[in-house]
């Protein structure tokens, strides 16, 4: 039991690799007495381009359009604070106990960084397509603790949870970008789905985001600008997480045994403090529905803790063939942040743009370089 902690880290992974930018930053209506010529240019001009549909229309009516696809190389990295709960866990496919009423997590935190690469068209003038495939670097700590009662009001901890464990995620995925400008001055409405893949878990790690921002574009010559933007980014992960570890992965044979004696011994500790303070009450005590609570509610505390070191000590005889299962629910403990970005745009073809979100409990940053091309 003392290592039990380390089979909730793959299930705890928060993914690092969604994505959190766009194509260029908007299709653009161009207002303005000093832009009537190029107004007047572009009305009578042909689109060259079968995309976006539509881009021909939009272009004689005076929107100014990206390239319409593109590519783009994104290094993304970010720290989240997450919610574990109905935390169970079991051993060689036995059953699974529930661990909610003597596991306190104190905090658990996911960070992430990695490499996100997207290709991506304009669809329509107003809508960006997109596809996601990344690779990233995780790791998970918490700082938590094995509880038991020691009597009617008081619990201790019998065993400390805290630390750390690193693993690898390959993520696929695809979004959605709505947008609108005016004068320089654009709405995006960015959403997207993502799928990562990592060895511990037993199916895929789903996530969602929807990441609505506002800002304004600032020409500086020709086709070069600078743009900026504020807005919110909202994630939300599954919350139903299931995964088996090899016992080996968990448990070192030569301290394994001790640290479960040493739990057994306080277990039973624990049993003889709360008959003794159950003897000691009258038998008009011992009817009052808030005593039977208390005495039912820790000795099922102290049952299941005896359980699952039980379980623990059967697995570790065979510990190189022996598994340990789980499930648990997860979420994030501020599903909204808030996010700051900019883009500098070389010409159509080139642009570098960086991202920060903070406020909330979760931090994030990202840095990208794209390339755009006509279809």
């Amino acid at each position: 039991m003392a290592d039990t902690k380390k089979f909730l880290f793959a299930a705890l992974l928060l993914l690092s690799s969604v994505s959190l930018v766009r194509a260029q930053y908007t299709t653009d209506k161009v207002v303005g007495k000093k832009h009537q010529e190029y107004l007047d240019s572009v009305k009578s001009a042909e689109y060259p381009y079968v995309l976006p549909i539509l881009g021909k229309k939009a272009y004689q009516k005076g929107f100014s359009l990206p390239y319409s696809a593109g590519l783009s190389v994104n290094f993304i990295t970010q720290k989240s604070d997450i919610i574990i709960e109905n935390l169970k866990v079991g051993f060689n496919n036995g059953e699974l106990y529930d661990l909610d009423n003597i596991i306190r997590f104190n905090a658990a935190e996911s960070r992430g960084s990695g490499l996100n690469i997207r290709p991506d068209f304009w669809l329509f003038p107003f809508l960006d397509v997109y596809g996601i495939l990344a690779k990233s670097a995780l790791s998970t700590s918490i700082d938590a603790g094995l509880w038991i009662p020691v009597n009617d009001s008081t619990w201790q901890q019998v065993l400390p949870l805290s630390t750390k464990a690193e693993f690898d995620a390959t993520t696929v995925g695809l979004g959605l970008t709505p947008t609108m400008g005016v004068g320089g001055f654009f709405m995006v409405f960015d959403m997207n789905m993502t799928w990562s893949d990592v060895p511990a878990l037993e199916k895929p790690a789903f996530a969602f985001v929807f990441d609505p921002r506002i800002g304004k574009n600032f020409v500086i010559k020709n086709d070069m600008n600078v743009a900026a933007w504020v807005g919110g980014f909202r994630l939300k992960i599954n919350t139903g997480t299931t995964g088996t570890l090899p016992m080996s992965d968990l448990f070192t044979l030569e301290d394994a045994q001790q640290k479960i004696d040493d739990g057994q011994v306080k277990v039973e500790q624990g049993y003889t403090a709360i008959d003794d303070w159950w003897n000691s009450l009258s038998s008009i005590e011992q009817k009052n529905p808030v005593n039977v609570a208390k005495y039912e509610a820790a000795n099922k505390a102290l049952e299941t803790a005896g359980n699952v070191l039980e379980g623990a000590e059967e697995a570790i005889g065979t510990i190189n063939n022996s598994t340990v299962q789980y499930s648990l629910d997860k979420r994030q403990k501020d599903m909204w942040n808030f996010i700051v970005g900019g883009q500098f745009q070389l010409n159509k073809h080139w642009m570098a743009r960086g991202e920060v979100g903070f406020l909330g409990a979760r931090t994030q940053g990202l840095v990208s370089l794209q390339y755009r091309f006509g279809l």
